[in-house]
């Protein structure tokens, strides 16, 4: 008798009634076993004290936002999918959403597609087995396993996807990376067409904690057109 696959799990905490219950079918219906909350701090509880494989979280809840909520599901379960949903889609608010620690987010009003895409991103990166290798540029040492840059007695903390991006464009520092490719490679996007922002997010987030560390070294370049490039030469 063969075994079926078991269900991925996903909670979804959304106040919005309409869109919570929405999601909820559309989630069954693709054949998830989905969980859903309407209250922050409750939805956070739930978050911390069971298990599942993605998370999809509103940033505006009662009683506990969704960057609160992403923050504290972040430092107890460090590789923990999560995916925010925004009616704010300004570049500063993305940013604040990434830095709470979400690996992606939806801005309202979204189409099914692209949030089953996402999802479906997500889901597939749970799956993976991602690099705990270290990797060396220059004087500065990235740690896969400690989440962490260094330079001599300086470090400071990276995020799984940050950590995903370098060591992709260290294996790939012999080429320009376009921004369809990291999409597909390190995000798992099934469509590298679809609309985002969030490798140039990304990408500014990461470049800017380097130059920090390094004291203003440019260790990813920008190819106007085409990509991204690794630079190994001082």
């Amino acid at each position: 008798m063969t075994k079926r696959p078991a269900k991925a799990r996903i909670l979804l905490i959304e106040d919005d009634p309409a869109i919570l219950h929405g999601l909820l079918d559309v989630l069954v219906f693709h054949g998830y076993e989905a969980t859903g909350v309407e209250d922050g701090a409750e939805g956070c509880k739930i978050a911390l004290t069971e298990n599942f494989d993605a998370m999809i979280v509103d940033i505006m809840l009662p009683s506990l936002d969704g960057l609160s909520i992403c923050q504290k599901i972040r430092a107890q379960k460090p590789a923990q999918g999560i995916i925010l949903l925004t009616a704010k889609g300004s570049e500063e608010d993305i940013v604040k959403g990434f830095k709470a620690g979400a690996d992606d987010y939806v801005s309202k009003p979204f189409s099914l597609r692209e949030f089953m895409v996402r999802l479906e991103a997500i889901l597939r990166r749970a799956g993976k087995n991602t690099g705990d290798e270290e990797i060396r540029v220059h004087d500065l040492v990235f740690s896969g396993k400690t989440l962490t840059a260094s330079s001599g007695e300086q470090s400071l903390e990276l995020t799984r996807r940050e950590m995903d991006i370098l060591l992709y464009l260290y294996r790939h520092h012999d080429r320009i990376v376009s921004k369809k490719e990291l999409l597909s490679e390190v995000w798992n996007y099934p469509d590298p067409e679809i609309e985002t922002r969030t490798v140039d997010i990304h990408i500014l987030k990461l470049r800017k904690k380097i130059e920090t560390l390094s004291g203003g070294i440019a260790l990813i370049q920008t190819v106007r057109g085409e990509g991204y490039r690794l630079e190994m030469e001082q």
